[in-house]
């Protein structure tokens, strides 16, 4: 993730309606009990926009998702992992969305992590300037406590990811489904 603001722009370049755009990779990552990591952050130009996220970000020309998820894993949580450990993709979705005070356009791929073991707990030393300012906690839940985020109405990107979620506990089929870009 850039380190500030500005820097944001060098990432998202117009597309062809003008509207910033960006491919990007992301990480659903579960522990051994079934426990999903999530980020919780809000934009800075509007600390009242909150919402839960799965660790990723943007992805640069030519970069291979697969590696973009892995290093967005080490640089948001610390977790050392390679590109053979995840599994996937198991979603895309393009998304449209207000960040940094401007419409942005992102198409993202997901990736399968599945954490063995003793549960890592996840370091913030990787976070930029930017994510330390708007990136508020990374918190494990469980499939339950994922749904009681949103009944009590929390915002969780992507709006589907409880159902993914609770698909993947049983164990990835091979399907890529799509996922709304909500």
């Amino acid at each position: 993730m850039p380190e500030t603001e500005t820097d944001v722009e060098v990432e998202w370049v117009p597309g062809p309606d003008g509207i910033p755009f960006r491919n990007a990779a992301r990480a659903v990552i579960l522990d051994s009990a079934g426990n999903l990591l999530l980020i919780e952050g809000h934009d800075g130009d509007d600390v009242d926009h909150r919402w839960w996220f799965t660790v990723g970000g943007g992805i640069a020309d030519g970069e291979d998702p697969r590696v973009g998820a892995v290093r967005e894993i080490a640089e948001e949580t610390g977790f050392a992992v390679r590109p053979g450990d995840l599994e996937g993709p198991v979603g895309r979705r393009s998304a449209t969305f207000r960040f940094v005070n401007k419409v942005r356009r992102q198409d993202e791929e997901f990736f399968l992590l599945r954490v063995a073991g003793t549960r890592p707990s996840p370091s913030e030393e990787g976070w930029t300037s930017l994510e330390r300012d708007v990136l508020d906690q990374m918190r494990w839940l469980s499939a339950d406590e994922l749904d009681a985020l949103v009944a009590d109405g929390h915002t969780v990107y992507p709006l589907d990811l409880p159902a993914l979620v609770r698909r993947l506990l049983r164990g990835w089929d091979g399907t890529c489904v799509t996922l709304s870009g909500e």
